[in-house]
């Protein structure tokens, strides 16, 4: 198991990391988070290589990914950089990419009960008012958890809050701050159920962030 402790904050510069290599040829991974090596709760970044495919497989408890460069494909559609897909529990596919691409998966995270396929093209979506300058692009609700976009304005400083379930962050661009440490492009960070921090950013920076989601005890 890798960082399955959720009573620990993790930080992982992702640049600072080598690729693993997948059971399919030109599909390589980082592991972030790990259950097991080829099931269970599982979060890392993916890299297809142009013309690399991955064997059908099933989503006991569902996918969560972002597209974070190239265009990622599968037997139902092809997603490009900046899109959100969410594939619920028992869903499966085929995946593929015929130019490449890299990806940040979430995979067997979700409850049982969240239903919901999700797809969203957040390079067209409308941003929406947040706290201050912050602008917000939702993504995903369910119970308790929370899935958004969060853009955050040169010199943004954000009110000291706490993290009831816990609080995930994925740096997409820019560089993310706070009393702790600094935190580039490609980063992950996941805070523990009522962790504390006081956010700021110095250029403008784009977060994937969810929240509620982890263990409470």
């Amino acid at each position: 198991m890798l960082n399955l402790d959720f009573s620990k904050n993790v930080v992982i510069d992702i640049n600072k990391m080598d690729w693993i290599s997948s059971p399919s040829e030109g599909v390589d991974r980082k592991p972030l988070a790990r259950e097991e090596a080829e099931s269970g709760h599982t979060t890392s970044v993916v890299r297809f290589a142009p013309g690399s495919s991955f064997k059908h497989h099933q989503h006991p408890l569902g996918e969560e990914i972002v597209v974070l460069d190239g265009v990622f494909s599968d037997e139902n559609d092809d997603y490009g950089k900046g899109s959100y897909i969410r594939n619920p529990p028992g869903s499966g596919h085929s995946p593929f990419s015929k130019e490449g691409c890299l990806l940040f998966v979430k995979l067997d995270q979700f409850d049982q009960h969240d239903q919901q396929h999700t797809y969203i093209d957040t390079k067209n979506t409308q941003w929406l008012p947040g706290i201050g300058g912050l602008e917000i692009m939702p993504l995903h609700e369910f119970d308790h958890e929370h899935v958004a976009l969060v853009k955050w304005p040169a010199g943004e400083r954000f009110q000291p809050h706490k993290h009831f379930g816990g609080e995930e962050i994925f740096v997409l661009s820019g560089t993310f701050q706070d009393e702790h440490g600094v935190y580039p492009a490609h980063t992950w960070i996941r805070s523990p159920h009522m962790s504390e921090h006081f956010p700021f950013v110095e250029e403008e920076t784009i977060i994937w962030v969810k929240t509620g989601h982890l263990p409470i005890s």
